[in-house]
Parts: C-alpha cells; sequence; structure tokens
C-alpha cells in the first residue's frame, strides 16, 4: 500500500487560501453595494475589447446578495478540497480555470454582461470529477463520487433554457474548461504498485534482520540478545552516596 500521506496533507493553505478568496469577493460586493459604484460594467462582455477585462474580474463580481451567497459555500469547500487532493497544481487549475472559461464565455457568450464566481465553480467540479475518475484511484474516486452527490444538479444549468437570468454560457465555459484541465495537468500515480525489499534483486535473505527469525526449515527461532562487551581498557568507576539526616530543630 501506498503511503500518499506525503500528497494528501492537510495544511494552513487548505482553509487559508478560500478564506482569502471569500474575503476578497465579499469586500469587492459591500463596496459596491455601498457606494453604488457599479462595478457590473467591468464583467465580461461578449466579442468587445472593454469586455475582456471581466475575464480576470468577473469571479469577483456579484449581482445581488442572493448572487454572492450562492456561491460562497461552494466556492469555499470546493476550492478547499482541490487545495488538499491536488495541492501541487491547485493555483494552476485556479488560475488557467478563470482564464480559459472567461474567455470562452467571452467568445460564446449573449451580448450582456456576465458577472459571478459561477464558471469557476463549475470549473472546479468538472476538474475533480473527470480527474479522480481518470486516476481510478480510491480516494480521488471517492472525492469524484461525493462531487456527483453534492453537486450533480449543476448539470442542468449549462443549458440555455432552464433559467434565462443566470449566464449558461459562463457555466458551460466551466463545465470544459475544467475537462480540458483534468486531461492537461499530470499528478503522481498513485496505483504504481509498491516494491519490497525482498522484492528487490539486490535482496540477500541472509542479511534481513527478520529473516534471521527462520531457521533453514523455514520455523520461526528466537534469535540470541547480542552479548554486550565490556571494555577493560575503560577504568572503573565507583560512585559513593552518602546520606546525612537533617538535625532536629526546636
Amino acid at each position: 500500500m501506498n503511503n500518499d500521506y506525503h500528497y494528501f496533507k492537510f495544511t494552513p493553505s487548505v482553509w487559508i487560501v478560500p478564506s482569502a478568496l471569500l474575503i476578497l469577493i465579499w469586500s469587492v460586493f459591500l463596496f459596491d453595494s455601498v457606494f453604488n459604484i457599479g462595478l457590473t460594467s467591468h464583467g465580461i462582455l461578449p466579442r468587445t475589447v472593454s469586455g475582456l477585462q471581466g475575464v480576470f474580474f468577473s469571479p469577483f463580481l456579484h449581482g445581488n446578495l442572493n448572487h454572492i451567497a450562492n456561491n460562497s459555500i461552494p466556492l469555499f469547500l470546493l476550492s478547499a478540497a482541490l487545495i488538499y487532493f491536488y495541492r501541487n497544481i491547485s493555483l494552476k487549475v485556479m488560475f488557467f480555470g478563470v482564464l480559459i472559461s472567461g474567455l470562452l464565455t467571452w467568445i460564446i457568450g449573449r451580448n450582456s454582461y456576465h458577472i459571478g464566481a459561477s464558471s469557476l465553480i463549475y470549473v472546479l467540479v468538472s476538474f475533480m470529477f473527470f480527474k479522480g475518475i481518470m486516476t481510478g484511484y480510491f480516494r480521488l474516486v471517492a472525492l469524484s463520487l461525493t462531487i456527483v452527490v453534492m453537486y450533480g444538479g449543476m448539470i442542468w444549468y449549462i443549458f440555455p433554457d432552464v433559467d434565462t437570468q443566470i449566464s449558461w454560457e459562463g457555466h458551460l465555459a466551466g463545465l470544459v474548461t475544467g475537462y480540458f484541465l483534468s486531461r492537461r495537468f499530470k499528478i503522481p500515480n498513485y496505483n504504481e504498485a509498491t516494491q519490497y525489499d525482498w522484492e528487490k534483486p539486490d535482496f540477500n535473505p541472509e542479511e534481513d534482520p527478520f529473516m534471521k527469525h527462520f531457521d533453514e526449515n523455514g520455523n520461526f527461532v528466537n534469535t540470541p540478545k547480542p552479548e554486550e562487551e565490556i571494555d577493560e581498557t575503560k577504568p572503573l568507576q565507583i560512585n559513593y552516596i552518602y546520606n546525612f539526616k537533617d538535625e532536629a530543630k526546636e
């Protein structure tokens, strides 16, 4: 069995990065709401030069409280799972997920502003689902199945007629991007067979500590403990300990 604890470790980044992401998103939302700036115009406006800025800005922009609240919990849980299970490539997946899904939305989207972190959420769902199935490793397959149970219903929101108020183009772009990244980024082969010492060609059973407990007939025997050698050249040292009784005080 492989020792995969080197790859799957709960480090502070598992919760710090998702928390920082949510703090940033909520800060932008509250700033926009309090001062009524209208940051929606910095979202993705398809097939316009000015709309390209939304490729990077749109995940941090939300139209109302319900919009940002619906995205917050999935974004936190999925990004935390990504960092825990795919730590070495997690930031790459998030960066290129935002970039590629944003560009796809800019290409195929309707002529309106597309904002929200839902595209990134679809990237994370798609990536972890397909990557886990591709690896065949039991931990990652279990993660894929968990994602299906929790977020499988999201698949309906990549179709145009389900809800005209949402950016189905952004959802579809995120789904496609996640699948692409799952094929593009490589991870260690967790299913690689472990080679034990006795399977190695240079293994010598006579020198192996465990094999020394068996005789030539395969019977288990207790090996004698090695006798301690006395160094006669070392001078003998004798320590005397004196105990003095305290005098009673009146």
